[in-house]
């Protein structure tokens, strides 16, 4: 069986920065498989996973959602670009978090960024209307309270309530003084992030971006979902990895 193509799929951004942030993460993923990894966005610019999908629809693929929680882009976006791709080939695997890894992470930048133990935390999230993606939100910043041992509070840079400006307010009036930093549950740079440093908490961290740790969750996902053989019904669940059916449509192992 050949080796599958490993393909990358991340919201997209105006900002270039961001971009290339996406394309560092790939560069870096692609040093840790052994193989090249390709990026398309589902929105702002391309190429989008239709596109490249498209192109290469004699070659297995493996396509890892860079999202840190389920919603459109995860459930509904990227199955219809794999549908309308003609591709019959692809595996999906779910978004990156919730996992542990992404807290180990958020707990590193959380230390470079100067925290101490004594501060108040927010977990500044993009935000989403989806049910699903929400209860993926609020674990993470569950897991991230039991991780440094004070409650985290859960706020959104756009979509959803409250608000990151308002989170930070509300929480520095309940604070007694204490500082309010906002942990970024952002990948990259953009839009959101701006508004997260602009909503006045005392520090924000950087987005995950490029911490090794990402790259090693990426990386395992690219590596389960690519064996050649096929994975038991149940771990396959556990993994969250999802492949496509004869008919284009995704269905879980």
């Amino acid at each position: 069986m050949r080796a599958a193509n490993f393909l990358l799929v991340a919201h997209g951004t105006r900002k270039q920065r961001g971009v290339s942030l996406i394309g560092d993460l790939a560069g870096q993923v692609s040093d840790a498989v052994g193989r090249p990894v390709r990026v398309a966005f589902v929105d702002v610019l391309g190429p989008t996973p239709r596109e490249l999908l498209g192109a290469t629809l004699d070659q297995p693929t493996v396509l890892v959602p860079a999202f840190l929680a389920r919603g459109y882009h995860v459930s509904d976006d990227i199955p219809a670009h794999v549908q309308a791709s003609g591709h019959r080939d692809v595996t999906s695997t779910r978004a990156l978090g919730p996992d542990p890894q992404l807290i180990r992470v958020l707990v590193d930048r959380l230390v470079e960024s100067g925290w101490r133990p004594e501060d108040s935390v927010l977990l500044a999230a993009a935000g989403t209307s989806d049910p699903a993606a929400m209860r993926d939100l609020h674990t993470t910043a569950t897991w991230l309270s039991a991780t440094i041992g004070s409650r985290v509070e859960l706020a959104f840079a756009a979509t959803g309530e409250p608000k990151v400006a308002d989170a930070v307010l509300s929480m520095r009036a309940r604070s007694g003084g204490k500082r309010v930093v906002v942990a970024s549950y952002l990948l990259s740079e953009g839009l959101f992030q701006d508004r997260l440093r602009d909503s006045g908490a005392d520090l924000v961290t950087d987005p995950l971006g490029t911490h090794s740790g990402v790259t090693r969750l990426i990386a395992s996902r690219f590596l389960r979902a690519g064996v050649p053989t096929r994975l038991p019904a149940e771990l396959a669940l556990q993994q969250g990895i999802i492949r496509t059916s004869p008919a284009g449509l995704p269905f879980r192992q």
